[in-house]
């Protein structure tokens, strides 16, 4: 039986998508040799964590079954140089993408090892040869929310069952950007939209969950300093 001197969740994250922040953030408060017991329901964490265990001078003592998770156990090394250096570099990340002119009204999107076409921004047809930048920044909205909301109950272990977006948004005047006419403004309005959870949890952590999310979301937090954004977080059972 091994007794840690302190317990981090990483939920559902792996290794590469944050779960190592987390464990680098717990671990800073203690003293080398002392035991860090991370819970994880991600599988591939029990390769992962070993291997970077071993790269960073800590020692991976094991891993036994927990209540619908996976308890691992590290003991710390004595080097703090590594975390700090990590810490700083997640805070100066710069997300870079490269685009190119593609076949008519189209562009192609490079982001890291994916490649996407984008249409026209407004293109009002029900089939198009590809997304819209407008498609793209509501799918931006809403992926951030949908995945925050997922991560932040991951992380309390709050169980979900199913989770839905559903946005829409116009702007203020589209004849002034199709150049119909010579008076407006292309910006987007507003946006508005629900956003649907299905959870055998309280009402009242789903709210504050929920609450938390938009507090944490780059994409939410940037767009409102100029746009209405009203989305309505509805529980559905």
């Amino acid at each position: 039986m091994i007794n840690p001197n302190a317990v981090c969740d990483g939920g559902d994250l792996d290794c590469g998508s944050g779960l190592l922040l987390i464990i680098k953030k717990a671990m800073d408060p203690l003293e080398g040799g002392q035991i860090l017991e991370v819970r994880s329901r991600e599988r591939t964490v029990a390769e992962d964590l070993p291997a970077w265990c071993r790269m960073v001078n800590h020692e991976f003592l094991g891993s036994e079954p927990g209540d619908h998770t996976t308890l691992y156990f590290i003991r710390k090394g004595s080097s703090q140089e590594e975390l700090a250096n990590e810490l700083e570099a997640a805070k100066g990340y710069k997300w870079n993408v490269r685009v190119q002119g593609g076949n008519g009204l189209t562009a192609k999107v490079h982001s890291r090892n994916h490649t996407f076409a984008a249409g026209q921004p407004a293109d009002f047809s029900p089939k198009v040869e590809a997304p819209s930048a407008i498609d793209y920044l509501l799918g931006s909205l809403a992926s951030c929310l949908t995945v925050g909301f997922k991560a932040q109950a991951s992380r309390k272990n709050i169980e979900l069952d199913h989770v839905e977006v559903s946005l829409k948004a116009g702007l203020e005047n589209v004849l002034f950007h199709l150049e119909l006419e010579n008076e407006g403004s292309p910006r987007i309005e507003s946006i508005s939209g629900a956003f649907y959870v299905s959870s055998p949890e309280d009402e009242e952590e789903l709210q504050t969950l929920w609450e938390q999310t938009l507090k944490r979301s780059p994409i939410y937090q940037t767009l409102k300093q100029s746009i209405e954004i009203k989305i309505q977080f509805s529980i559905v059972y």
